[in-house]
C-alpha cells in the first residue's frame, strides 16, 4: 500500500462574526450555575475547577479552557466538524470534505438524542460553558462558531477517530471528487527523514521496583506543542482528574486521578482497511460487486461552505459509499472504500468514564467500549497494579488475506467479523519484571524477557517495529528496583542516543579504512576525533551531538535517494548496502553546513537546538534574532526518550522545536497521589499573560515542577479564586 504523509498547516486569517444574542433565560441559568462553580488558578496559571456535579465541573472546565485559548478550541471544532473552510477559505475545502464523509450533523444530533442522561448532561454543560464565556467576553470575536450546541461535542469525541480520518490523502480525494487527478500522484514514497516520528512514551513501574513501594507512571505524550493544556477538574460525584486536555474536549485525555493513571501511545495495529470495489455503472446509478451480487452504491450530497472574500460561497459534492465505508480515491480502475471505526457516541463515553475509574476493574470496564482505536494504553493504580492495553479496536479478519495494503472488496471473505476482545488482544497485567514500557514501538519488548510473543497473535494485531526509543527504554528500566518520582523523571530524560550505537562505530571503520591519499582523511580528522571520543550522550554544550546529528541527517537524505523504488527500509539499507563514499560525503556535507550556518563546525548543540515561543498563533513564527532557550534533548529519531522534533523555519539557521515532549508528568500512587509535571511554554495562549511562557526554562532542562492536587495545597499557592463570569 502506498504510504500517505500529510502536513497540516492552519494559517490564521482575520475573520469574525458578531456573537449570538443569547436569551435572558439562558444567561440567567448560566449565571446561577456559575455561582456554584469555583475556579482556582495556581501560581502556574493552571485551573483547578470545583463543581457540585460532574456537569458543573465540565461547565467550569470549558469556561477556563476558553479563557486560556478560545482560538484553539474553535479551530479544533471547525476542523472536527468539517467547517474549517468557513474561516480559512477555499484552500481547506478538501480537508472539510474528508471530515464530512464521516461526521454528519444530523447523525450527531440523533446520537445526542439517544445518549444516556448523564452524558447528555455533560454535553449540555460543555456547550453552556463555552457559550457563557462568549456571553461574558463580548470583546472575543469567534471566527465562525458564535454559539456551541451540545451535539457538537460528539464531533471530537476521542483522539483516535480524527487521526484515523487523517490517513486519507487529500490529494487523492481531490483527484477523485473534482480536482486534478494527477495530484493524487504527488505522494512521497518515503517519509521525510527530517520529520519527527509521531507518538509518545509511557512507563509503568510496579511497587516491587520502587523505593516507596508505590506504583509509578510516566505520562509523556509527543504531540505538537500547545495542542493540549493542563487542567484539574473535581466534582462531588467522584470526578478528580488531572492531566492533559485537548483544547475543547471535556475529559482529561492523558492523566490521573487519586486512584488510577492512564497514558496513551500510538498504535500501529492494522485496524483501517482500504477495500478495492469493482464498480458497475447502470442506468440509475452505480453498483459494486459483492459475493457475485450487484449492490447499489450509496450517494450522499455534501455542501461545503467556504469564506470567499467578505462573503460565503458553497461547493457541492456527490460522494459515494459502500458498506465498507466512503469512497476516497481510485486505484487501478477500482474505487477505494476506506473503513475505520465510526463510533463517536461510544468513544465519548469511554473517554470520559476512564477519568473516573477507581481501580483496574473500572478501567478495564471502560475499555469494553472498544473505541480507543489508534492508541495503546500504559496504566498504573493505587492498588499497585500496572498494565498495558494494546489498540482497543481490532477487527477480526481472515488471516489468509494480507490487510496491510489494498484488499479485495468483492468478497465477504475479507470483511470484518466483529472485534477481538480485550483478552484476545495484547494485554499485560503485573508482569514479573515489574515494569512496562511503550514508545510507539512493538509490544513484544514491553516487558523485556517477559514480553508477549509476536507469533501468538494475528499479524494484523501489531505492525510496529522496534525503535531507538524502545531500545533506550530497556536500558533505563531493566534491573532498577528503587525507582522514585525523581529517578523515573531522570530515566525519561536520559541523554543516551541509541541510534548512534551502530552508526558511529561503522563510520569509524569506514574512515579508518580510507587510503591516506584520500583528501577526506585529513579534512575530516577533527570531526572523526570528537565522534570517536563521544559517549553518545546529548547536551547543550556537546559538539559531537551537533556533528553526529547533522551527519546522520545528510546520510539519511542520501540513503533515501539511493533506496528509492527498492522497497528496502532505511535501516536495512544502512546496515546491508552502505557505501563508504556515501558515509564520508555525508560527514563532509555536515561539516560544511555547520560552518556555513553557524560559523564553525564545532558549534555546541545548545546553540543550534532552541525553544522559542513568540506569539499565540497556532502556526508559530520563528526568528533567529528573537529570544530563545537552548534545549539538550533531540529528535526521537536518535533514541532520545525526551523527544524534541525540530527543524528550520522561514530561513532560520537555528532549529526550533514544534512537537515532541509537550506535557510530561511522573505520578506516584500511594495513600496520597504525588506528581510532578511540565508543559511546553506555559498554560496560556495569550503572550501578555504571565503564564504564556513561564515554564519554558524548566521545560528545556527537564526540571518538572510539583503538581498541586489537593485543595489545601492549591489554595496555598492560589493566584486567583473566582466563579466563571467574574
Amino acid at each position: 500500500m502506498k504510504k500517505l504523509y500529510f502536513v497540516f498547516l492552519f494559517i490564521i486569517t482575520a475573520c469574525s462574526t458578531a456573537p449570538s444574542q443569547f436569551t435572558a433565560e439562558e444567561t440567567t441559568a448560566w449565571e446561577s450555575r456559575a455561582d456554584e462553580i469555583t475556579i482556582i488558578r495556581d501560581d502556574w496559571g493552571i485551573p483547578h475547577i470545583y463543581g457540585k456535579t460532574d456537569a458543573d465541573a465540565v461547565f467550569g472546565m470549558l469556561y477556563a479552557q476558553a479563557e486560556d485559548d478560545f482560538n484553539r478550541i474553535e479551530v479544533n471544532f471547525l476542523n472536527a466538524m468539517g467547517r474549517l473552510s468557513e474561516a480559512e477559505g477555499e484552500s481547506e475545502i478538501y480537508r472539510d470534505l474528508r471530515m464530512r464523509m464521516f461526521i454528519n450533523e444530523s447523525d450527531l444530533r440523533s446520537m445526542y438524542d439517544e445518549s444516556p442522561v448523564w452524558l447528555k448532561d455533560l454535553m449540555d454543560a460543555w456547550a453552556e460553558g463555552l457559550n457563557y464565556y462568549l456571553h461574558t467576553h463580548p470583546d472575543v470575536e469567534p471566527r465562525v462558531l458564535d454559539r456551541f450546541e451540545p451535539w457538537m461535542a460528539l464531533s471530537f469525541s476521542e483522539g483516535s477517530i480524527g487521526g484515523d480520518i487523517e490517513r486519507i490523502s487529500m490529494s487523492d480525494l481531490e483527484g477523485f471528487y473534482g480536482g486534478d487527478p494527477a495530484a493524487s500522484m504527488a505522494v512521497a514514497e518515503f517519509e521525510n527523514p527530517r520529520i519527527e516520528p509521531t507518538g509518545s512514551n509511557g512507563f509503568a513501574i510496579a511497587p516491587s521496583n520502587t523505593l516507596n513501594g508505590n506504583a509509578l507512571l510516566l505520562i509523556n505524550p509527543h504531540t505538537s506543542f500547545y495542542f493540549r493544556a493542563e487542567v484539574h477538574v473535581v466534582s462531588q460525584e467522584g470526578l478528580n482528574a488531572y492531566g492533559a486536555v485537548t483544547w475543547g474536549q471535556f475529559f482529561v485525555y492523558q492523566g490521573f486521578n487519586d486512584k488510577t493513571g492512564w497514558m496513551h501511545t500510538s498504535s500501529k495495529a492494522d485496524n483501517i482497511d482500504y477495500y478495492l470495489e469493482t464498480i458497475v455503472k447502470k442506468e440509475g446509478g452505480f453498483y459494486y460487486l459483492y459475493d457475485g451480487e450487484e449492490r447499489p452504491v450509496e450517494e450522499h450530497v455534501i455542501r461545503i461552505a467556504y469564506k470567499d472574500g467578505a462573503g460565503i460561497s458553497e461547493r457541492e459534492f456527490t460522494t459515494y459509499r459502500t458498506h465498507h465505508g466512503p469512497i476516497i480515491q481510485e486505484e487501478d480502475g477500482k474505487w477505494v472504500a476506506f473503513r475505520i471505526m465510526e463510533e463517536p457516541l461510544k468513544a465519548l463515553q469511554q473517554s470520559y468514564l476512564r477519568t473516573k475509574s477507581q481501580n483496574y476493574d473500572d478501567y478495564y470496564a471502560s475499555m469494553e467500549f472498544h473505541t480507543n482505536s489508534s492508541n495503546n494504553t500504559v496504566y498504573a493504580d493505587a492498588d499497585g497494579n500496572i498494565g498495558y492495553f494494546h489498540s482497543n479496536f481490532i477487527p477480526i479478519r481472515d488471516q489468509a488475506y494480507d490487510y496491510s495494503g489494498f484488499i479485495d472488496g468483492s468478497t465477504s471473505a475479507t470483511d470484518w467479523y466483529g472485534l477481538h476482545t480485550i483478552d484476545e488482544s495484547i494485554t499485560i497485567k503485573n508482569p514479573p519484571n515489574g515494569w512496562i514500557q511503550n514508545t510507539n514501538n512493538w509490544p513484544f519488548s514491553a516487558t523485556g524477557a517477559n514480553s508477549p510473543r509476536k507469533e501468538d497473535f494475528p499479524i494484523y494485531m501489531s505492525q510496529n517495529p522496534e525503535n531507538a526509543r524502545g531500545l533506550h527504554a530497556l536500558k533505563v528500566l531493566d534491573g532498577v528496583t528503587d525507582f522514585t518520582v525523581e529517578t523515573l523523571r531522570d530515566a525519561a530524560y536520559d541523554s543516551y542516543l541509541t541510534a548512534f550505537e551502530d552508526r558511529i562505530p561503522a563510520l569509524m571503520s569506514i574512515y579508518d579504512g580510507l587510503d591516506d591519499s584520500n583528501a577526506a582523511k585529513a579534512d575530516l580528522v577533527d570531526q572523526i576525533t570528537v565522534l570517536r571520543e563521544w559517549d553518545l550522550r546529548f547536551g547543550i554544550d556537546s559538539v559531537p551531538t551537533s556533528v553526529a546529528i547533522f551527519w546522520a541527517l545528510e546520510l539519511n537524505d542520501r540513503v533515501d535517494d539511493a533506496r528509492s523504488g527498492s522497497g528496502i527500509s532505511r535501516d536495512d539499507y544502512i546496515r546491508e548496502r552502505r557505501t563508504p563514499e556515501m558515509w564520508i560525503e555525508a560527514l563532509s556535507a555536515a561539516k560544511e553546513t555547520l560552518i556555513a550556518d553557524f560559523g564553525a563546525w564545532d558549534t555546541p548543540w545548545g546553540e543550534i537546538n532552541r525553544f522559542q515561543r513568540l506569539t499565540g498563533d497556532i502556526v508559530q513564527p520563528f526568528d533567529d534574532a528573537g529570544p530563545s532557550i537552548p534545549v539538550g534533548f533531540t529528535s526521537a529519531s536518535w533514541g532520545s526518550l525526551a523527544a524534541y522534533g525540530q527543524r528550520t523555519f522561514n530561513d532560520t539557521k537555528k532549529i526550533y522545536g514544534t512537537r515532541g515532549n509537550s506535557f510530561v508528568a511522573v505520578v506516584e500512587f500511594g495513600e496520597r497521589v504525588r506528581a510532578i509535571a511540565i508543559t511546553a511554554g506555559g498554560q496560556s495562549g495569550d503572550p501578555s499573560n504571565p503564564h504564556f511562557n513561564d515554564q519554558a526554562e524548566r521545560y528545556a532542562s527537564g526540571d518538572l515542577r510539583e503538581v498541586y492536587y489537593y485543595r489545601e495545597d492549591i489554595e496555598r499557592v492560589a493566584e486567583r479564586t473566582y466563579h466563571p463570569g467574574q
